[in-house]
């Protein structure tokens, strides 16, 4: 089951999120204020972060997290899956393709683009996504933090 996160969840997102970036999923891990600040800005209902927990047999398997901006490349609203975390216990059971479809089944009407990124070595979800049709889009992507 996939549902939007609640206030009683926001303590296991944390917990999740602190374990997906300690693993090999990501590059770096980042400090537990973060996952604060995304979780209060998920439950204050902005569009900039929704995180969605997903379940399996009723039990917590894992969340993902998007975010949503406008792209003229693309002519319109773009989906960002930003993460998505499936517990060691649940994984190549169905989840992540139930996210994916689930996402593009609710996604709203003007939206016209699904972008992700994903970790290089990370090959077993990069076998997900092509099988669901991603493609490489050949950009490298720079940052400046302050």
């Amino acid at each position: 089951m996939i549902r939007k996160l609640e206030e009683k969840d926001r303590q296991l997102y944390i917990e999740m999120a602190r374990e997906f970036y300690h693993s090999d999923a990501v590059l770096h891990p980042v400090p537990d204020s973060h996952f604060e600040k995304t979780a209060a800005e998920s439950l204050n209902g902005s569009r900039c972060a929704e995180i969605y927990i997903l379940e399996y047999d009723s039990a917590p398997a894992g969340y993902a997290l998007t975010a949503r901006s406008f792209s003229q490349e693309a002519g319109g609203f773009v989906v960002w899956i930003e993460e998505i975390y499936i517990r060691e216990p649940y994984r190549s059971k169905g989840l992540g393709r139930e996210y994916f479809n689930y996402i593009e089944k609710e996604k709203d009407r003007d939206t016209v683009r699904i972008r992700l990124e994903v970790e290089e070595k990370n090959e077993r979800a990069k076998s997900l996504y092509r099988q669901l049709g991603y493609e490489v889009l050949d950009y490298v992507q720079m940052i400046k933090d302050f």
